[in-house]
């Protein structure tokens, strides 16, 4: 069975992405061809990045990171609910994924953004940071804008068309992660000489 990790990558008190995560689960949780867990960064405590060799060794010194490591690792594929801060994704979650190399690899990943304009600028700069690190990221994406997902800009009612996009989500990532899965069993670190998978 694919898995698929949802992961949610703010960090701050009061994030409006805890509801959309749950969201996004529960409609996860309906379908029969994938199983679905919430990777949530916050439960991780990583602190700044603090490993003294690249990730793409795969030679970890702390325990956070390898706790981190093994929750990533056994998924086929991502999709990562993320809010849009100045244009961007929030730090936390590029921290989370600059720790590990490796265990994105030949993986597929979706997303489901939030902001002012639907978080779409933040998922430009994230497609570019999983093409790095060998992820397929998929076409399809939910984009929720705060003046008409969330009442008064807090309380998160997914409409229809956002209930109709997450769907075809869900049908790309699962379908990419299970084509990706036949790369994974001979896969190697980047182009690290002499690093074996």
């Amino acid at each position: 069975m694919i898995r698929i990790a949802i992961v949610l990558g703010s960090t701050r008190p009061g994030r409006l992405g805890k509801p959309v995560a749950d969201w996004v689960n529960s409609r996860a949780a309906e379908r029969s061809d994938a199983t679905f867990d919430v990777l949530d960064v916050a439960d991780f405590h990583l602190p700044l990045l603090d490993e003294p060799l690249p990730p793409s060794f795969g030679r970890y010194s702390n325990a956070h990171t390898k706790a981190w490591s093994d929750a990533v690792d056994v998924f086929d594929g991502y999709i990562f609910v993320t809010g849009e801060y100045n244009h961007s994704i929030p730090g936390a979650l590029k921290n989370a994924l600059d720790y590990l190399y490796k265990e994105w690899n030949n993986k597929s990943a979706g997303f489901v953004s939030y902001g002012s304009s639907g978080g779409i600028r933040a998922v430009e700069h994230l497609r570019a940071v999983a093409g790095e690190l060998q992820m397929a990221d998929v076409r399809a994406q939910v984009a929720l804008p705060l003046a008409t997902e969330f009442e008064n800009y807090r309380a998160f009612v997914p409409s229809a068309a956002a209930e109709k996009s997450l769907q075809i989500l869900f049908d790309q990532v699962i379908a990419w992660a299970g084509a990706l899965k036949t790369l994974r069993p001979n896969q190697v670190h980047g182009n690290v000489p002499g690093v074996a998978a």
